[in-house]
């Protein structure tokens, strides 16, 4: 028995001498001390043997068995530092190579667009106010002055989530929301998304972007109006930008407007863009109707105030020379990366 013991310890010693990985490690450990490893076949038949033969035999194979659980461990931690050495080698950085270029994502030009009209009023010290998209049907339409039998408010033009909910169809909305819970002086610009019944097309989009503009003071004129969006185009468009103001209608302000700016494509000569009439109409505004003041409590004898608002989308396929919205939302990576 004391030479089979030998004769095992021997050989571990050989296996672990040779073994190079954690698990051929771990195949000597099996082979030796596992449940029918050799030393333990040589315990279980111990129970054979005379007293005195088995306790001299168990003291011998204890003694074996506590030096090649001391090799394996030896041996365990040897591999362990010869695979860390190994895992070093092959991640070993050289701080001298020059480093992988980085692909950076770039802004979408409607959220260029958007940062922009949002720098330029704030500027002239606007604060930003949000509202949702899903909107009441009152604030959509009813506190703006549209009659109820106005055509936006059709389901043809409008989406209506139920009787009295709807999608936005503008950002005016917002204005109501601001009106019902500030004080004048008010000064904010309105920017996000809004929803119409337009079958896509290359200038019409169910979903598309608005920046509202609201401002009630005392003693706020047509000229503030003319004032603050003739400063607006100049910012966006150059500094030689004229600005030109037509009669129009809308429900929510009296008198209303559209305006109109120097073609910057052809310097107002007439060219394809302003169709050779050398301007391009670029938003609708106008002075806050009294009724859509008297909404949020507004005393409309000593209060007046302006309002406007301008698509995105139309500014932004102006500035950049996109002739179809629908490259705005096709996600296509050779149109975005042009704008870095």
């Amino acid at each position: 028995m004391q030479t089979q013991l030998n004769q095992i310890l021997q050989e571990a010693k050989e296996q672990l001498e040779k073994a190079q990985t954690m698990a051929e490690t771990e195949e000597v450990r099996v082979r030796v001390l596992g449940k029918k490893g050799q030393l333990t076949q040589i315990l279980r038949g111990m129970g054979k043997l005379a007293p005195e033969e088995k306790k001299e035999l168990g003291k011998a194979a204890n003694a074996v068995r506590a030096e090649i659980e001391t090799l394996l461990e030896e041996k365990k931690e040897q591999v362990k530092a010869a695979e860390k050495e190994a895992r070093f080698r092959e991640e070993k950085i050289d701080v001298t190579e020059p480093g992988e270029d980085v692909s950076l994502g770039v802004k979408h030009p409607i959220t260029i667009t958007i940062e922009e009209l949002c720098r330029i009023f704030m500027s002239m010290g606007y604060s930003i106010a949000e509202g949702p998209q899903v909107e009441s049907v009152f604030n959509a339409f009813d506190a703006l002055n549209s009659p109820p039998n106005h055509p936006s408010r059709d389901m043809t033009d409008t989406f209506y989530i139920a009787k009295d909910t709807v999608l936005r169809p503008h950002t005016s909305s917002v204005q109501i929301r601001t009106l019902v819970s500030q004080e004048p002086p008010i000064k904010v610009i309105a920017p996000g998304r809004c929803f119409r019944c337009d079958t896509p097309d290359a200038t019409h989009s169910p979903m598309f972007h608005q920046v509202e503009g609201l401002i009630v003071d005392e003693g706020i004129t047509m000229a503030d109006l003319k004032g603050t969006l003739d400063s607006m185009a100049k910012q966006l468009f150059g500094s030689s930008t004229k600005t030109k103001f037509r009669p129009h209608h809308f429900p929510f302000t009296e008198p209303s407007a559209e305006m109109d700016v120097s073609c910057f494509k052809c310097g107002g000569k007439g060219c394809s863009i302003c169709k050779g009439s050398g301007w391009i109409e670029i938003l609708g505004c106008g002075i806050v109707h009294p009724k859509v003041l008297e909404v949020g409590g507004i005393d409309t004898e000593k209060y007046t105030g302006f309002a406007f608002g301008v698509g995105v989308e139309r500014l932004a396929m102006l500035k950049y020379g996109v002739d179809d919205i629908r490259l705005f939302y096709e996600n296509d990576m050779r149109f975005i990366n042009q704008f870095k």
